[in-house]
Order: C-alpha cells, then structure tokens, then sequence
C-alpha cells in the first residue's frame, strides 16, 4: 500500500465506486463509500460486457458467480434488416481460454454481486449519504456530508456519473453532457431460438440488438435516431417500440414486436456523451468512469472502462510512490483508451444517424474491440 495515501472516500456507488472500493479495501486503504440513493438500486435492463470486463471480474473472484447469472458467447453478428449475417466480428477470449470474449447480465444482477462483495469487505457504506462541500490542504480533504458529519482524507475519488457533483466542484467549467440526437430503448424478453451470440440488424435509420443476460432471457436495444430530447409518455412505450421493431423484415425481430409487452421491462433514455479534457484530477480528488467519460451504447463499453479505471486507479495507487505521480500514471494509462471509446461510439452514432458505410461502421466496431481486448 501507498504510505502516503491510507485514507480514501469514494462518492457514488455504481459499478466504477464500488469496483474501486472492493480493489482498494483488498489492497489495504481505509475506505468509505457514500451513496446518495438509500437503497442501492440499480435501474435498467440488461448490459453487455466485453471481454475486458470479465477479464476484470476474474481478477475480482467473481466470474463464478457472473456465470452463475449471466450469460456468455464469443462474436458480434452484423445482420441486414432481415436475418442475413453480413459479418461475425470476433471477440478474443482475453480473459482466459475457458472464458468466452463477451457476455451480458441484468444490471441489478450485476450491481448485487458487486455490492455484496464490497459488503464483505473491509468498506465502510453509508447509504443515503453524499458530500455538501470539500475542502483541500497540502496534507488531505477535508469533507462534509450532508447528514451533518465530516470526515477527513487522503484521497477522494469522484464516481457519481454522468452529473457528477464532484466534478462540478473541482473544475467548475466542465462540458455539459451533449445530446447526440439518438436515443436507446432497452427491454428484457425470452431469449429466441437460434440466437447464440450478440446480434445486430442494421436497419436504414434504426439498429436493434439483442444478447443473452441468462439461460432463458435475453437483452434487447434499439437505437432511434431522434432530433430532439423530447419527453416520451411511459404508457406509450409498447405501442412506439413495436413500431420500430416492425421496421425490420427479419422474422425474428417481427416475433419480439408481436409478442412485446409491458411485462419486458421496457426501459427509453436519451443518449447523451461527455468526456472532460486533461487533468481528470485536481490535487487529492480525481474522477473515474462517466463522471470523466460519459459514453453511448454503440460499443457496449461505458460501464467496462469504468470498471477498469477502478482497478487502474487502486493499481497505480498501491505502486506509486506519492499521490501526484499515481493520478498522473492513471490518467497516462486510460485516457488514449477511454477517449477511443468515446470518439468512436459518437462516430458511430453519426453513421447510423446520416446513413454512413456501414463497411466504416464494422470497421470501427472491429478495430474498438481489438483495442479493447488489450491489456489494460
């Protein structure tokens, strides 16, 4: 452990806090993680993970119990509106050789195994709770919470999303999240026969997906390109995305839109992106996962590079020899990756949204996963 970092307060608790928190609490600081939301809930349907972040499960001791509730395939099919295979990207097993290159799970699945991981360690959680106010000295921050207490510490580390609160305190002038003029609908179904793999069908101005989240279920997304961020009315939900669905010829996605229900948890969001220049760090506080990379779903990979800045970060904090040069060294490793992602998946957005090759749009899905499945 770092002997000039013993100390360490964690604001938020989503995958990227809680990743942190678990890596830190095995490598021997002392942490506190706060979480506004007093349940520590997770929303949402499925999510799809790379290789990478299994890879980053196995280091944790949890890819038994990932295998347990998830589900796991190698290669992406590319499809045409109806069920033709244009072309099967692959996906390295860069996780080990009986670990296939990419999986899904439902979210709240994968946020329990993780919060009963940090549970079990060290951690110390307080539910309900975030910071009012920081302040830094040469020697720690010092930080207020909004139950009245304070707490004193050698590092802060800011992981509360896409508006993340610490990083409008620390750099105040920030980029704003900026809508990309698309929006992600997401729903839960029985999985149909015949699909193995993750599988997308590109359609002239929507791209649906779908990939397994257990043995029996499967994830669906589906892209729309929209002009505008206008409210969408839950009790219309059924009604539009089956409507997009039927776009496509493909047998397969016909039979979800026949059969599509308020039962398969249908979830819309706006899809907006946001990746702050360097310095992610400001003396003792530094930012990981959307609060510094917000990113959208065209490469499945926000939650994996936030995963994997945790675990960049408690690594360079255990190695460094003093703060400055283990911020310096985790932002040396994960901006070129992490700003990759970001770029390309807005690219990719723009291709969808004008009607671009879709031979660029596999070729940047290819080159993405090949730099993703590198060492982190």
């Amino acid at each position: 452990m770092n002997s000039h970092i013993k100390t360490v307060l964690i604001v938020g608790g989503g995958f990227a806090g809680m990743t942190a928190a678990l890596q830190l609490s095995r490598n021997g600081f002392a942490v506190d993680l706060v979480e506004i939301d007093a349940g520590w809930r997770s929303y949402g349907a499925g999510i799809s993970l790379h290789g990478s972040t299994l890879r980053v499960l196995k280091q944790l001791g949890l890819i038994d119990r990932f295998f347990e509730e998830g589900f796991a395939s190698d290669g992406v099919e590319m499809r045409g509106p109806d069920d033709r295979v244009l072309v099967t990207l692959p996906t390295p097993r860069v996780a080990g050789p009986d670990i296939p290159g990419g999986g899904g799970i439902m979210r709240p699945a994968l946020a329990k195994m993780l919060s009963d991981a940090v549970r079990a360690s060290s951690t110390r959680v307080r539910l309900g709770i975030t910071f009012t106010d920081l302040h830094q000295d040469a020697d720690g921050v010092t930080v207020h919470f909004n139950d009245g207490t304070e707490g004193r510490y050698d590092l802060v580390i800011g992981a509360d999303g896409l508006y993340s609160a610490v990083r409008a305190k620390i750099f105040p002038h920030a980029p704003k999240p900026r809508f990309i003029g698309q929006s992600v609908w997401r729903a839960v179904l029985p999985k149909p026969a015949g699909i193995n793999t993750v599988a997308m069908w590109m359609g002239p101005t929507v791209k649906v997906g779908l990939n397994g989240v257990g043995k029996d279920q499967a994830y669906l997304f589906l892209t729309e390109d929209r002009a505008t961020n206008d409210f969408v009315a839950p009790e219309t939900f059924v009604e539009t995305l089956r409507g997009l669905l039927e776009r496509f010829s493909s047998p397969i996605i016909r039979t979800i839109a026949a059969e599509l229900s308020s039962e398969h948890q249908i979830v819309y969001r706006p899809l907006e992106q946001m990746l702050l220049p360097r310095p992610w760090s400001n003396g003792r506080v530094v930012l990981i996962g959307d609060a510094v990379h917000a990113t959208t779903p065209h490469l499945a990979a926000g939650a994996c590079i936030g995963i994997e800045d945790a675990m960049v970060l408690a690594e360079e904090l255990a190695a460094a020899e003093d703060i400055l040069s283990a911020l310096s060294g985790f932002e040396a490793r994960r901006w070129e990756r992490c700003r990759m992602v970001v770029e390309n998946s807005g690219r990719l957005a723009d291709i969808e949204i004008h009607g671009g090759s879709r031979e660029e749009h596999a070729a940047i899905m290819q080159a993405s996963m090949k730099t993703l499945a590198e060492a982190i």
